[in-house]
């Protein structure tokens, strides 16, 4: 089962999530006709290199490349460290070179990480807000660390620039964090509105509080809020996503928005498949929207071998092909797919 990805250009890399087993961790080379930035007609080769390849020996629930570099984060179960991994050009083989300590009572979550990316790279990570740290990744000191006793569950973290972050709680409350200054996030004072149950998880697009920044928040049952970075109090718009059920492992759910494109984001952790939407109309509440593209590919399984469809685990966009992705499911398979805009080209 493969649970995260990340692009290394013109690469990707994928792990397993597996757990009571070694899991892999691949480094693969992309068809050469999603290596070039410009279409320069047909290519042979349509199938996926090896590059590097090495073993975990427990399931991979988070990967990070750490920019200009050969080294990769993990974070998995056992919760108690993360693993630092080299890849060399010389080599096949990703090895493990390091472990970063993580706080001792919380072996049965999982750490969130991302990358602080400068001369000498800080690893971002917390399972709990209130042991939330940036942690040099060469001296292994710590170098920030959150002062709250809040303790809520960290669902996602991202490094927005070389002072900046964004926390979200399975609750629906966010934060940005400047590192620059103690701990004084600007954040929603009070959870997401929604039922007991429900769990979130969010991304940013653009620098966090420019011009054109938004954060998107993705509930567990569908909804999907849009708010300005700003004004983290009140949304712009609130929808209802058109979900076949509530997702049956919200630790899946993902929202990204596209690199290339403006205004396009993309779900999924519910079923099989993942949703591309449009944000630009959205200024309501509690509305129904309808997907641009949904990828259903991953439906289309072996009947033989399963006995339930496979759920989409991860999905990420391509850098610079502004309407591919690569999504990954949890009978193992790995597809890169294009979108179409229906609605335009009518």
């Amino acid at each position: 089962m493969i649970c995260h990805s990340c692009f290394f250009f013109p690469g990707v890399f994928v792990a397993g999530y597996e757990s009571l087993k070694k899991n892999e961790i691949l480094h693969l080379i992309l068809p050469l006709r999603l290596s070039v930035k410009e279409n320069q007609g047909l290519f042979p080769e349509r199938d996926f290199k090896l590059r590097h390849g090495g073993f975990s020996d427990g399931p991979v629930f988070d990967l990070k490349y750490v920019p200009d570099t050969r080294l990769l984060v993990t974070s998995g179960l056992p919760g108690c460290y993360l693993q630092v991994w080299q890849f060399a050009e010389d080599s096949d083989v990703i090895k493990a070179v390091s472990t970063i300590a993580v706080h001792e009572k919380e072996r049965n979550l999982w750490p969130r990480v991302d990358v602080f990316s400068s001369m000498v790279p800080g690893v971002l990570h917390g399972a709990r807000l209130s042991d939330l740290k940036i942690v040099d990744l060469e001296s292994q000191k710590v170098t920030y660390s959150s002062d709250t006793s809040d303790s809520e569950e960290l669902s996602s973290l991202q490094v927005l620039d070389a002072n900046t972050f964004a926390f979200c709680c399975t609750s629906g409350h966010l934060g940005l964090v400047d590192t620059r200054q103690k701990w004084a996030p600007l954040e929603n004072i009070s959870p997401n509105p929604g039922s007991g149950g429900e769990r979130w998880c969010a991304k940013v697009r653009g620098m966090g509080q420019g011009p054109g920044s938004y954060i998107a928040s993705l509930g567990s049952e569908g909804q999907l809020q849009l708010l300005d970075p700003r004004d983290l109090c009140h949304s712009v718009s609130s929808v209802q996503c058109p979900v076949s059920t509530p997702s049956p492992n919200p630790e899946l759910l993902r929202v990204t928005w596209a690199p290339a494109l403006d205004n396009c984001l993309a779900i999924s952790g519910f079923d099989g498949t993942v949703q591309v939407y449009d944000v630009t109309s959205w200024d309501g509440t509690g509305i129904q929207v309808e997907p641009l593209f949904t990828h259903r590919g991953h439906l289309f399984h072996d009947e033989n071998k399963m006995d339930t469809a496979p759920q989409v685990t991860t999905h990420t966009w391509h850098p610079c092909k502004p309407r591919t992705l690569l999504s990954a499911a949890s009978d193992a398979s790995l597809h890169v797919w294009d979108w179409v805009d229906l609605c335009a080209s009518c």
